[in-house]
């Protein structure tokens, strides 16, 4: 299907929450995530979270297709050798289109024109399926690590360009 992908800026940022939220709440279903127990999973996106993000520097970007929004991903460059893929996010009845993986080869693109080295993305580490999904994209897992605000592990996997 025929899309688009172009850099957000602050004017998006209600249609980035919405899709944010509504893609991310599949997951908060199926892991037990609620509002109370993980609040700063991406189901619980709020505009002051995307509007700090773009203010120290996180670009986001969105995918249309058809001429609506439909997909999010953003990219952070933490330093001058890795950069951070974040927020990615395609709509529920957009998913298995093709997007999800448009939108990480746009932002491994962006990150490659930064000059990184490697990209890193976190996951939930039991969502198997979802960590399957980015090896395929030549992502591997580099470490998993317990946080004590989070009730889930997180698997770090990273993408390394030749």
């Amino acid at each position: 299907m025929e899309h688009r992908i172009r850099t957000c800026d602050q004017e998006d940022i209600e249609v980035l929450v919405e899709i944010i939220r509504e893609a991310f709440q599949e997951v908060a279903d199926r892991f037990g995530l609620t509002e109370q127990n993980s609040p700063t999973h991406p189901s619980n996106c709020r505009t002051e979270w995307l509007m700090r993000e773009m203010n120290r520097g996180v670009v986001f970007y969105v995918l249309e297709a058809q001429g609506r929004p439909v997909g999010c991903v953003a990219l952070e460059k933490i330093n001058d050798e890795v950069c951070y893929l974040e927020r990615l996010a395609v709509l529920p009845r957009e998913q298995k289109k093709g997007f999800g993986e448009a939108l990480v080869k746009h932002a491994l693109s962006q990150a490659r024109l930064l000059k990184a080295f490697r990209v890193q993305i976190g996951v939930i580490a039991d969502d198997s399926a979802l960590q399957n999904w980015y090896e395929k994209l030549g992502f591997e897992e580099v470490e998993r690590k317990n946080f004590p605000h989070l009730m889930f592990e997180v698997a770090f996997m990273a993408y390394y360009f030749l």
